[in-house]
């Protein structure tokens, strides 16, 4: 018996040589009125079996192998199927990188198989600008013009839900956004629940110094949004990164000068926190300073751990990058963790002050604005490695990238 035909023959399983995995369908020659002298090998196999064989598919590929035929459609849907592949399969952060200037469009990196994956598309986000907060297998996308539009997805599953418009400042300068999920285990599904965090910045008229800073949370449960914070900062502004980790909200805040509160003049970025579950704690009393001087900072929750991974200026001129950084906070104070080497950084080429970088799960990614060019950090193994190189090159001067990463999973939804 051909060994080829445990794939029903009116679809085909296509790799490129480019390590870009797709589905590519093929016309059904039954349907033409043609006599076939064989019979598929789904037809006689068990449903436990056949789960086994679409369980090995790469997870990116399973949801495609549901618009097969309709067996497969409602086996890659059961509770079942989704909650033996959740639980049996080694899982790690996948990354998503936006190549195209305008259309929110792109490929997705799995370190695993260390392969790219096309024709994920993102469903609502309208263009790649948009603000992201990703958490347990679901994504938060925010438009950054209005801030109106916010919607919750999983990227594999498709599935997704507005989450309405939330209170608050109007015309913020600066926005954050943070997401949680949590996720109770229930028979053979699993059923999440999630907060998702907006911390907006505004600046008091005709006063530099000083910024409105307010908080308002999401909750599913609830399914509303409520104000938490309202305070007003004095030498410092919220900017565009902020995280969630173990019930705290963390955000990156950026001097405007005068801000004497965290005791070094040098440095521009410092770090306040908000226990979500408390109300009326002064925001900048909490405030601890970034751990040397930074040309930017991304905040990111591993395995329940504050990271950050920092650009480190140089001591003569703060803009100028000379290297990038990784440190944990532990117990109010950063602890190193590890130091990008200097190969790897000159990898990048010409590399800017800002850079993309997000983490989950034990795994960071750093990318350059200018460049495809990925770059991953294994926490647990403290090992540098290069992804497979992107198939989508450089084309033209200002063509930009950037991306985040996110946990592919099937099993939560909205």
């Amino acid at each position: 018996m051909d060994r080829h035909r445990l794939v029903p023959k009116y679809s085909t399983w296509h790799k490129k040589t480019t390590g870009v995995v797709e589905v590519k369908p093929i016309p059904d020659v039954r349907n033409a009125g043609e006599q076939s002298s064989t019979v598929s090998m789904d037809v006689l196999l068990p449903d436990d079996i056949l789960e086994r064989i679409i369980g090995c598919l790469p997870i990116a590929s399973v949801y495609r192998a549901g618009s097969t035929c309709k067996r497969w459609r409602d086996m890659v849907k059961s509770r079942r199927f989704v909650w033996n592949m959740t639980n049996n399969i080694y899982r790690k952060p996948w990354y998503y990188m936006f190549t195209h200037n305008e259309l929110p469009s792109g490929f997705t990196y799995d370190p695993i198989l260390r392969k790219w994956y096309g024709g994920i598309d993102l469903p609502c986000i309208e263009s790649r600008s948009w603000i992201v907060a990703p958490s347990r297998g679901l994504v938060c996308f925010m438009d950054n013009d209005s801030r109106s539009k916010i919607f919750v997805c999983n990227p594999i599953t498709k599935r997704w839900k507005g989450l309405g418009e939330p209170p608050g400042i109007r015309n913020s300068y600066y926005s954050s956004l943070a997401m949680s999920v949590t996720i109770g285990d229930s028979s053979h599904h699993t059923h999440g629940c999630y907060c998702v965090a907006l911390a907006e910045s505004k600046q008091v008229p005709d006063d530099f110094l000083q910024w409105d800073f307010s908080v308002h949370v999401y909750d599913s449960n609830l399914g509303s949004w409520f104000t938490h914070v309202n305070q007003l900062l004095h030498g410092w502004r919220g900017g565009n990164e902020s995280v969630i980790c173990n019930g705290v909200l963390y955000c990156l805040i950026y001097s405007t000068g005068g801000g004497s509160v965290l005791g070094n003049m040098e440095l521009r970025h410092g770090l306040i926190m908000y226990q979500l579950n408390t109300h009326g704690t002064c925001l900048l009393s909490t405030a601890i300073p970034a751990p040397c001087p930074l040309t930017c900072g991304r905040l990111m929750n591993l395995k329940d751990r504050l990271i950050l991974v920092g650009g480190i200026s140089k001591h003569a001129c703060r803009d100028i990058i000379k290297g990038i950084g990784i440190w944990v906070l532990d117990d109010l104070e950063w602890r190193d963790v590890s130091r990008m080497p200097h190969k790897f950084f000159q990898g990048f080429g010409e590399l800017d002050d800002v850079f993309a970088s997000g983490g989950m799960d034990g795994i960071i990614y750093i990318q350059s604005y200018g460049s495809p060019a990925l770059l991953t950090f294994d926490m647990d193994q403290s090992l540098w490695k290069w992804s497979h190189k992107c198939p989508v090159p450089k084309k033209f001067p200002l063509q930009l990238f950037s991306g985040f990463c996110f946990e592919p999973r099937l099993d939560v939804s909205p």
